[in-house]
């Protein structure tokens, strides 16, 4: 790859990395479902009068909507809001890697490798550690109902990606790019995300955080919507369409490394010798999984 594409690449992972403590700020200043339904108003809009729409059955740009988009950020807004490190996030969402997997297996019925199952063992390992790791009162615990939001954030993620390739294969002659399926399945998910507001967090707790809303939680969706998801996705398209996957993929590894960075940096958080023997597991047992096999034919030959 050229410098230069490498520097885009590590672009994205840092605005990806650092999309966690923004998360985490956007928390704390107004409910995390309120969050999620403004952060897809301004991703859907104006952007639905610049891409077309995507040429697939509704069906599917609706469940893509609802789990990439819904179910993937409800649970991890509510996951930080209930008091998950946003570090520790940015690791364990990558889970939707091993979820990916098993889904693609049973649904659309992709081999597993001895490589999958190791990397996925390993990683449950890591995901046990922390599950009984947590330390006692301070920012380094890890509440169990967090550690489930995140879980289920991952297997959101991993559903829309399995409906992102069923969507692939359904696409005629006529490809949707990756912005214009992002652009409009963000209207999917802005009346969940409201109608889920009003049930859960009340009127009271909208009309406060509406109430309380200005330059810097403006800045916090601004992120979200453009930075993260717009500047983001299209680099990454942009790489994508320059060179393999296989070259551009592991870049993806590096965003837990930013996240943990920048929430120790912006945010103060620690984590203790037994979270870093988990967080360690679990990234190597996505390693295993991801390039095992690539590994184990380089060492043979």
């Amino acid at each position: 790859m050229r410098i230069k594409d490498i520097l885009l690449a590590l672009c994205v992972v840092i605005i990806w990395g650092v999309n966690f403590v923004i998360i985490k700020l956007g928390v704390t200043a107004l409910p995390p479902l309120l969050l999620g339904a403004l952060r897809f108003v301004f991703v859907a809009f104006p952007a639905i009068f610049l891409f077309k729409r995507p040429k697939i059955p509704l069906k599917l740009l609706l469940i893509y909507g609802l789990t990439i988009s819904f179910g993937q950020f409800a649970f991890l807004f509510c996951a930080l809001r209930v008091g998950m490190p946003a570090g520790i996030a940015s690791v364990i969402l990558q889970s939707q890697a091993f979820f990916t997997l098993l889904l693609g297996a049973v649904i659309l019925k992709e081999s597993l490798q001895p490589t999958h199952f190791l990397g996925m063992f390993i990683a449950i390992a890591g995901l046990g550690i922390l599950a009984n790791g947590a330390t006692s009162g301070g920012i380094d615990d890890i509440p169990l109902l967090g550690l489930i939001f995140i879980l289920v954030a991952g297997l959101s993620w991993a559903c829309g990606n399995i409906t992102n390739r069923i969507i692939m294969q359904h696409q005629g002659e006529e490809k949707c790019s990756a912005l214009s399926l992002v652009s409009w399945s963000a209207l999917i998910p802005i009346i969940p995300f409201l109608l889920s507001s009003w049930i859960f967090e009340g009127e009271d707790a909208i009309v406060q955080g509406l109430a309380g809303f200005d330059w810097s939680v403006l800045g916090v969706i601004l992120y979200l919507a453009y930075l993260s998801t717009f500047i983001g996705y299209g680099l990454w398209g942009v790489l994508l369409g320059r060179y393999e996957a296989w070259r551009v993929a592991p870049f993806s590894l590096l965003v837990p490394v930013f996240g943990l960075s920048s929430s120790a940096l912006f945010l103060g958080e620690h984590i203790n010798g037994v979270q870093i023997a988990g967080l360690i597991l679990i990234m190597f047992g996505l390693i295993t999984t991801l390039f095992g096999k690539k590994i184990i034919q380089m060492i043979r030959t």
